[in-house]
């Protein structure tokens, strides 16, 4: 046998960079996907996910069939991440994910929680999104009373301030003591924990109507979940304050690429019994 033909399998052992590359090359995609994880995860990416994510792409990018579907699997997902930025393709699942009912006399005004920014100590753009189109509503004279929840604690940072604490502020400084009657939902994490919360009140006080008050996207999970605890609900949601809708450019479709891969990890987790997000 000549040396011309030596076996390919002897040509990669005589040849350690083959497998070095496709580490370094499954270290990058597992950095890739932690990038993406993080974005879309939010606060739920934790460090040690992401490590793991790091770790796995390392380990598939050392072996040849691993890595060829690894490889396959991010050029796949990159294709249609390219699809989604630069056409406005995302119209009609964001249009799916949105109930959107005209407001009626109701007993309540339940404004859902978004989000703080406990650096900041101050509500993120959804939550004051929220809270602003639930006070249209009072003001408009649909419901004598709002409700605000008070985030557990279980996800993000434990010194975080409350935030209904920061949304009774707000409605204090916009009204003073002319403003609506306002109850908090103590101890929430998820939009089930709001519904359950809200089904209590809702026996206690009477209620034979609400008006759900959240971002469009969240809008027909955050209704079906309430209708799932004997909630009478009618979903008002309000204005979509992290993007525009129409979808215009780019950096609008990325964040609304996220909302979508939010809200149906949101679904798929709920489908498996786990607990969906908020």
């Amino acid at each position: 046998m000549t040396n011309t033909e030596v076996p390919s399998t002897v040509n990669r052992a005589l040849n350690p960079w083959a497998r070095w590359r496709g580490v370094a090359g499954g270290l990058a995609v597992g950095a890739g996907l932690g990038l993406l994880v993080a974005f879309v995860g939010d606060v739920r990416a934790t460090p040690a996910l992401l490590l793991g994510l790091l770790a796995l792409g390392t380990l598939a990018g050392a072996f040849r069939p691993s890595r060829w579907l690894l490889f396959g699997g991010a050029g796949a997902a990159a294709l249609l991440c390219l699809l989604c930025l630069l056409t406005p393709v995302l119209r009609g699942p964001l249009s799916a994910l949105t109930l959107t009912q005209p407001p009626v006399k109701a007993d309540a005004i339940v404004v859902l929680g978004g989000g703080v920014n406990c650096g900041a100590a101050q509500l993120e753009s959804s939550s004051v999104a929220r809270l602003l189109g639930g006070l249209r509503l009072w003001q408009a004279g649909y419901a004598p009373v709002i409700t605000v929840s008070e985030q557990s604690g279980l996800i993000g940072p434990h010194n975080c301030p409350k935030m209904s604490v920061l949304e009774r502020e707000l409605v204090r400084e916009l009204y003073g003591a002319g403003g609506p009657e306002v109850l908090t939902l103590p101890h929430v994490t998820t939009t089930r924990d709001e519904a359950q919360r809200v089904s209590v009140l809702a026996r206690e006080r009477g209620w034979r109507r609400v008006l759900l008050v959240t971002s469009p996207s969240h809008s027909r999970r955050a209704a079906a979940l309430f209708a799932g605890y004997g909630v009478p609900v009618v979903s008002v949601p309000t204005f979509e304050s992290r993007y525009d809708q129409s979808l215009q450019t780019p950096s609008d479709r990325l964040f609304a690429l996220r909302t979508l891969l939010y809200e149906g990890l949101s679904r798929v987790k709920s489908a498996l019994g786990g607990t969906p997000e908020r």
